[in-house]
């Protein structure tokens, strides 16, 4: 018999009482069964013989069939005998039917919502938790290069505050400059109706300096840096980069995690420093051009608007936001497992997470700084 074109499988009824059974009962030989169960019809009460001597060759999708067959048949209240059917073939078809008889499993019930709420929940604090003992590992790695400076990875920071800071210049001013101009027009037509245009200048500069410059910095910084680290980190991970450092006496959390975390807390306040500039001479020009004050009178103004507090309560908050980053970048690049998924999966995790510590950060700023009155 030629195995890539078996024999067919047919069924036979020499006698009333006999059928029997030949060919290949394999997924290739099974086509035509189906057109011959009409030879299976018997009287309820009946004896039938199923000679299998004759199959020459089955497997479990023939088995399967064959099952079900001498199922129906014992279902029509037929007596069906199966004789002559080799032994391993017999071992074949009683496994099949032991699995064909077992019962389904049952469904599984929809997850209510408070079941869904707690396992959320769970994973939040599991979560969290991680992220604690991965701050108090970057703590201990950090003591360890103050105890010996030689260790701290110089060129890598160096090359990341390139990456996160002077590459992101363009962008942050850009926006920052926008942000001041729609500021300043936003503010026009309510100015100009109490006369009080030259308080453009206290809108701009209170605004711009105290909370939009380091927010927008810290949001921009977040998607283009903290992704990135992410990325890097976790595309390391699953090729078994991180594991190869381990192997040759590398710290991964020394040259991959520190130098980040000290060139944003260099790089962060610096692009805060530059959105402010941006900001407020977006602002001058839209003041100019809607409400006719000019680069002197707005000079002027500004510097009695706005103190010295005033600009350092938005300066004081570019070092947390450049932690936190940093800290949740890294984190979620070390918590990536498997393939290229799970990479693109925890680089959104950390943009999310990052954008959500900073505004929460920068709502506790508010609140601390209305307390102490600055």
């Amino acid at each position: 018999m030629n195995p890539l074109s078996p024999a067919p499988a047919t069924i036979a009824r020499p006698t009333p009482q006999e059928l029997a059974l030949s060919g290949s009962w394999t997924a290739l030989g099974i086509g035509g069964v189906a057109a011959q169960l009409g030879v299976l019809a018997a009287p309820a009460g009946a004896e039938l013989a199923v000679d299998g001597a004759r199959i020459e060759a089955l497997d479990t999708a023939g088995a399967l069939i064959l099952h079900k067959l001498l199922t129906r048949l014992r279902d029509e209240g037929i007596a069906v005998q199966l004789r002559a059917l080799r032994p391993e073939f017999a071992r074949l078809l009683e496994v099949v039917g032991q699995r064909a008889a077992s019962p389904s499993p049952a469904a599984v019930a929809p997850e209510s919502g408070l079941a869904g709420l707690g396992r959320s929940a769970a994973a939040g604090l599991e979560q969290a938790a991680a992220l604690l003992s991965f701050v108090g590992a970057s703590a201990l790695a950090l003591a360890g290069c103050v105890a010996h400076p030689a260790r701290f990875r110089w060129r890598p920071m160096l090359f990341n505050i390139r990456a996160a800071g002077f590459d992101a210049l363009p962008i942050v001013g850009l926006l920052s400059f926008l942000l001041g101009v729609v500021v300043a027009y936003q503010g026009a037509d309510q100015l100009r109706q109490y006369g009080a245009n030259i308080f453009v200048a206290d809108l701009i500069g209170l605004s711009m300096l105290r909370e939009f410059a380091p927010l927008i910095v810290a949001l921009i910084v977040a998607g283009r840096s903290g992704s990135a680290y992410a990325a890097q980190i976790g595309t390391m991970s699953v090729t078994e980069e991180i594991d190869a450092m381990r192997t040759l006496g590398i710290a991964p959390l020394e040259l991959l995690v520190l130098p980040k975390i000290f060139a944003l807390l260099i790089a962060l306040p610096l692009l805060t420093v530059f959105a402010d500039v941006l900001g407020v001479f977006g602002g001058m020009i839209m003041a100019r051009a809607q409400l006719g004050v000019g680069f002197d009178e707005f000079l002027v103004r500004f510097v009695k608007a706005v103190s010295p507090t005033a600009y350092l309560v938005g300066i004081c908050k570019a070092p947390v936001f450049a932690v936190i980053i940093a800290v949740v970048g890294c984190f979620q690049g070390f918590r990536t497992k498997g393939g290229a998924d799970s990479v693109g999966r925890q680089t959104t995790l950390s943009v999310v997470q990052a954008t959500f510590l900073v505004i929460v950060a920068d709502a506790l700023f508010s609140i601390a700084f209305s307390a102490l009155d600055l």
